[in-house]
């Protein structure tokens, strides 16, 4: 039986709190728990539109004025700021902490490593070091009791057994972005093991919907189709992609919180850290071409195309670009046995509720 963890009254550090998935995280919290403590950070950089973010964070203000006994915080700053980090830590003393705050993207990573190394490692080992240091004598409270962090399915690489799972050897990253995360998923091995901080890592597969962002290929087809632009469609159209829904990514999240790892024994009678990692994914991977069609479909049914639009002449087949892989695929089996979900939301839908939210966002 998996320990779990109770959301009431705790204190939750979310860092990228402005970012897709934890700005959605976050409404969570707030919408399900009626007494909680939300603190948020994140750098608010312009990687990508800042509007889009402000809007994710007035959206978290609204759900946090409809619930009154919750209490939010948000700071902007950098992870990679030691002292931020140790002065959040100091003065909030978070419970649980999920660190969702990253540099995005491959293709990014390989014309701008230094965001990366600066955000996904020093980031990261500011967190940890946070987290390692709550149990100090002098702390002020019984320490972290549970650290969640987003790893990536992008740490796969070119594995050529399907569906991708967990036990799978990851030696091989074909980006720098990869590596870092899978260096995340070691930092949090060796801290959970030296330091009994119990940690879990997500690997997350190909994340979508409203509000999301804007360098992922559903909306970056979205805004050169509206812009008469054409979309380029790497590997010749034989991509497949595990596109997983952000509801579920947030319900796997949550799931995950509350039910820290424990220490516990291996096959050799040793002890093992309280560590784990899981893939969040839908388990149904799609073929690019059958994912533009039907995000060309929900997008004339919202009203963000005409219904006369000539897909045809705004497509491009192109060779694969570095650093992607052909194939996404996750094994969800281990995430179903020890929290009892599986995502399910279908892709039509999911790009119903991005084309519905687009034509708000941008068309109105």
């Amino acid at each position: 039986m998996k320990k779990t963890i109770g959301l009431k009254d705790k204190t939750i550090l979310v860092t990228g709190a402005a970012g897709f998935i934890g700005a959605n995280l976050v409404q969570e919290l707030l919408r399900m728990q009626d007494s909680i403590r939300v603190i948020g950070i994140d750098n608010m950089n312009d990687y990508y539109d800042v509007s889009i973010k402000e809007f994710r964070l007035a959206q978290i203000e609204t759900q946090h004025r409809a619930n009154e006994n919750s209490d939010w915080v948000f700071i902007q700053g950098s992870i990679a700021d030691r002292e931020l980090i140790h002065r959040i830590f100091a003065d909030y003393k978070p419970e649980i902490v999920v660190n969702l705050a990253a540099q995005a993207g491959v293709r990014y990573s390989i014309a701008n490593p230094d965001t990366y190394i600066e955000s996904n490692i020093i980031g990261f080992y500011n967190i940890l070091e946070a987290c390692r240091h709550s149990y100090d004598e002098g702390s002020g409270y019984a320490g972290v009791e549970h650290l969640v962090y987003a790893s990536s399915s992008s740490i796969y690489g070119f594995n050529q057994k399907v569906p991708y799972s967990t036990e799978d050897k990851v030696d091989n990253p074909v980006s720098l972005y990869a590596a870092t995360k899978k260096s995340n998923e070691l930092m949090a091995h060796a801290y959970s093991k030296l330091y009994e901080i119990p940690s879990t890592g997500l690997r997350f597969f190909t994340v979508y919907g409203p509000a999301g962002r804007p360098d992922m290929a559903y909306f970056g087809f979205t805004n050169k189709l509206c812009n008469d632009q054409t979309i380029e469609i790497f590997n010749y159209g034989n991509c497949k992609r595990d596109f997983t829904y952000i509801d579920d990514i947030v319900e796997g999240i949550k799931r995950v919180m509350q039910g820290p790892p424990e220490r516990r024994t291996g096959e050799d009678g040793l002890p093992l850290p309280p560590y784990a990692l899981y893939n969040i994914g839908n388990s149904h991977p799609e073929n690019l071409l059958d994912f533009v069609t039907i995000l060309q479909e929900e997008l004339v049914r919202a009203g963000v195309l005409p219904e006369n639009y000539d897909f045809e002449a705004h497509k491009k087949l192109v060779p694969m670009q570095p650093g992607d892989v052909p194939v996404t695929y996750a094994d969800t089996s281990a995430l179903e046995r020890d929290y009892g979900f599986k995502p399910s939301t279908g892709l039509r839908e999911g790009l119903r509720r991005f084309a519905e939210w687009y034509k708000e966002f941008y068309i109105k």
